[in-house]
């Protein structure tokens, strides 16, 4: 295991922003991430998780106490069972499987990140969830101080969320399992509408996993969400707010708001989310309440290519990005009466 002390953690993450960290340790192998978790519990020292840095806001103050950097690597592929230790690249993995002729996750091609993370936030994008094709989670169980295997069913899968993200320091995940496809080569059906018309066909039809793959890059590309250190539209966390989920009632009252201030013929997205529950989208929300691409006179601005990924300029300290947020978050809530509630993990600060 490496080990630092008073160690940067700007670099660690997408949006390039945060202090230090008393200890930073990488670890490559689970023995190492289990005895680097252990040896903290142990002592009563707080532990910050780091995988791929890309859902993570950290203070300016950094971070007082042990970063644990999961640097694993391990691409194992059985026929359709994949298993992926925590550490390695997301995107990388997604066009391996695809080489492979592979198909379930080709729709989430490009989302930075480790595969670790994948479970905890339920990654999802171009209509693909991990939750669909995850079979079980290997994690290390700080409260039982033991290693377990988590089956999707007890995963407590929904929107961006999971049992992971609901008991944040309970549980330290070490490899993710899969269960794909093989369709001959082709995708699973498409469910997303953009990504179909993109590709000329239908929705539920299915097309080359390769040609999937490279249109939703296309796609991210062109909003800012695919990593690229000379553009700043990507040095951000991708999506900063999730879509808010509403009930009816609630939706009937955010419906009467966005007419009374947009019109009576307008009327907002709105996508089954459930049973008795809608949800509608951030970035149509951020973008009427009038903060659209680009908006923002300092350092931290929304995204000139997407209205919902808040970035860093180059310059921007967390709390400009705070200041931001909250400005975006408040004036939707004004304008419409709902609140956004933040994709990424804060650290040492909070909306």
């Amino acid at each position: 295991m490496q080990e630092l002390h008073d160690a940067p953690l700007a670099p660690l993450t997408t949006f390039r922003l945060g202090g230090p960290a008393t200890r930073l340790v990488t670890a490559t192998t689970d023995d190492e991430v289990i005895a680097a978790v252990r040896a903290a519990d142990d002592a009563g020292t707080p532990l910050l998780i780091i995988g791929g840095g890309s859902n993570l806001v950290i203070g300016d103050k950094g971070f007082d106490g042990t970063a644990l950097r999961i640097a694993t690597r391990g691409f194992a592929l059985d026929g359709t069972a994949l298993t992926l230790a925590a550490g390695e690249n997301w995107s990388d993995a997604v066009a391996r499987t695809v080489e492979a002729g592979l198909a379930g996750v080709e729709c989430l091609a490009g989302i930075p990140g480790s595969a670790g993370a994948t479970p905890i936030q339920n990654v999802g994008a171009y209509g693909q969830e991990v939750s669909a094709t995850i079979t079980e989670v290997v994690a290390y169980d700080r409260c039982l101080g033991e290693t377990v295997t988590i089956p999707n069913e007890e995963c407590g899968f929904s929107y961006r969320h999971s049992r992971f993200k609901e008991h944040p320091d309970r549980f330290v995940v070490l490899r993710v399992r899969f269960a794909l496809e093989d369709a001959g080569g082709l995708s699973a059906p498409l469910k997303y509408p953009e990504t179909a018309r993109a590709l000329g066909v239908e929705a539920g039809d299915r097309v080359p996993a390769a040609v999937a793959r490279e249109t939703v890059l296309a796609l991210r590309a062109g909003k800012g969400m695919v990593l690229d250190p000379e553009d700043h539209d990507t040095w951000s966390a991708g999506s900063f707010f999730t879509n808010p989920i509403l009930t009816e009632a609630e939706y009937a009252v955010f419906v009467r708001r966005v007419q009374d201030r947009l019109g009576p013929d307008v009327a907002p997205p709105a996508f089954p989310a459930g049973d008795g529950l809608l949800k509608t989208s951030a970035a149509w929300l951020i973008d009427r309440a009038g903060f659209t691409k680009g908006y923002g006179s300092g350092p931290a601005r929304i995204s000139t290519k997407h209205t919902l990924a808040l970035t860093n300029r180059g310059a921007a300290t967390t709390e400009d990005l705070l200041a931001l947020a909250r400005e975006v978050r408040d004036g939707v809530h004004t304008a419409f009466g709902v609140t956004l509630v933040n994709e990424p993990v804060t650290v040492g600060v909070s909306l």
